[in-house]
């Protein structure tokens, strides 16, 4: 069961975000290392240096001036200029397009030329920016890189993206024990620009989504899926409410500062799946880098954006009926 603590404070926030940033400042250089290259998969490492690059975006838009940054740059910067990087994106069918265009959108601002602009023009010739075939999720997910990138698109539009996935069709007296966090979530980073926009749910589109979230929060504290946690506690912050004051979020944010460890790392996915004492460092790097990164992400933009006075939007009440309690 997840700790039910709402003392929190934003302090505390600020600690574990600096604790994870650390560890992944720390052990991004290993990713492009002739040892990270040698020891990882080729796909789950491409994935983490996307995810990489992804965590360098929104860190330096929330806090610019700060110095860690420069170490993840370096990486992220040698990465973007690789050409033998580039050609791992198209080994594994199932994602290389897909891989190709995050590649091509998370370029480092300033890199005008190099292997990312030979892949979007791939992309761009082989009809991927189009509806055709693609998921309501992975729709949602080109069009939001699609923009990123400033590459021209055949897309539906985000209000109809919105209303076509699982988040929008989940109403309030329906379980949700077996949603799927990560559409959900990457629904509203999505449409919010993990946290940098207004996500453009007005009236009881965006109630419900909160309550969806909260919910959900609240359901994967109790389980331990720290991992997911993170996703969860971002989202909310991307629809206008603070983690720190709702009773979900505010548990799932403490229960992520107590297993941290002192290097600051997130030691698994989940308390079920959490390192093992005797992990070698590839191990402990392969188990405790997502969730890690996850919690870097969510920390930093939730810590400074309360720096700069957000989110300015309410908090959800999560009082449940005793229906909603058993549907949970």
């Amino acid at each position: 069961m997840g700790t039910r603590s709402t003392g929190l404070d934003k302090a505390a926030v600020e600690r574990l975000s600096e604790g994870a940033l650390r560890w992944i400042r720390l052990h991004s250089a290993y990713l492009d290392s002739a040892a990270g290259r040698a020891e990882l998969p080729v796909t789950p490492r491409v994935k983490a240096l996307l995810q990489l690059a992804l965590l360098y975006r929104c860190w330096e838009k929330a806090a610019p001036s700060d110095p860690g940054l420069g170490q993840v740059a370096a990486t992220v910067e040698r990465v973007w200029q690789n050409p033998d990087h580039a050609r791992l994106l198209t080994l594994d069918p199932r994602y290389a397009r897909a891989f190709q265009l995050i590649y091509g959108a998370l370029a480092p601002a300033g890199l005008a030329g190099g292997p990312h602009r030979a892949a979007l023009a791939r992309v761009e010739d082989d009809g991927f920016l189009t509806p055709r075939g693609k998921s309501p999720y992975l729709h949602l997910e080109t069009r939001y890189y699609a923009d990123l990138a400033g590459v021209g698109h055949r897309l539906h539009s985000y209000r109809e993206l919105y209303e076509a996935s699982l988040l929008a069709r989940h109403g309030d007296g329906r379980p949700v024990a077996g949603l799927d966090v990560c559409d959900v979530t990457h629904t509203v980073f999505y449409l919010s620009d993990f946290g940098f926009r207004d996500p453009g749910l007005t009236g009881e589109d965006l109630e419900r989504a909160r309550r969806t979230v909260c919910r959900l929060t609240d359901h994967r504290v109790d389980r331990g899926d720290w991992d997911l946690v993170g996703k969860l506690v971002l989202a909310q912050y991307c629809l206008g409410i603070d983690p720190l004051r709702t009773p979900s979020g505010a548990a799932g944010l403490s229960m992520l500062a107590e297993v941290q460890s002192s290097g600051g790392a997130i030691p698994g996915r989940s308390a079920t799946d959490r390192a093992d004492a005797a992990a070698t460092a590839v191990e402990f790097f392969r188990v405790a880098y997502q969730a890690t990164l996850v919690t870097a992400l969510a920390a930093v933009i939730v810590s400074r954006g309360h720096a700069a006075g957000r989110p300015a939007g309410g908090v959800v009440t999560e009082e449940r009926s005793p229906a909603v309690r058993e549907a949970l």
